[in-house]
């Protein structure tokens, strides 16, 4: 582990503040879905149809990433952040909406996790069956309090 060694510490702060601007975790974005009140976000699915029926995060918009350059303009007002979101770790459909919405002048932060760890988590989702939710994972979320206490 010490082969390389750790930054010094105020690089090491400029990386995680950095990251931080671009990542939101997805217990937070459901937590400020939760709280009722405007969020001051939009949260995007770049995603395709098939998976966007199969489940997304409820309110979401879906503009699919190959359709972004088209079609956000029509979807999305330029003064209000956007949060994307695909599959999940595995996928970096997020990555490439962000990229491409950032590229059109959007502010914008990629879920980490996406779907996957929404689900996982035991957040409410909408799909083609209409409203569901599933029990946590509890390697995800914490079984017996409201949050990680991170």
């Amino acid at each position: 582990m010490l082969r390389v060694p750790p930054a010094d510490p105020a690089v090491a702060a400029a990386y995680f503040s950095a990251s931080l601007a671009f990542h939101a975790d997805v217990s937070d974005v459901a937590g400020v879905l939760a709280g009722g009140d405007e969020p001051g976000f939009v949260v995007v699915d770049s995603r395709s149809t098939a998976a966007w029926e199969q489940g997304h995060v409820p309110g979401a918009v879906h503009l699919p990433t190959a359709l972004v350059a088209e079609q956000a303009a029509a979807l999305l007002d330029p003064a209000v952040p956007v949060i994307t979101y695909c599959w999940g770790p595995g996928c970096n459909g997020a990555t490439r909406s962000a990229l491409a919405l950032a590229g059109l002048g959007y502010q914008v932060k990629e879920m980490l996790g996406g779907f996957e760890y929404w689900v996982r988590e035991g957040f409410g989702f909408e799909s083609r069956h209409g409203r569901e939710r599933r029990v946590p994972d509890p390697l995800t979320a914490p079984e017996d309090a409201e949050d990680c206490g991170c």
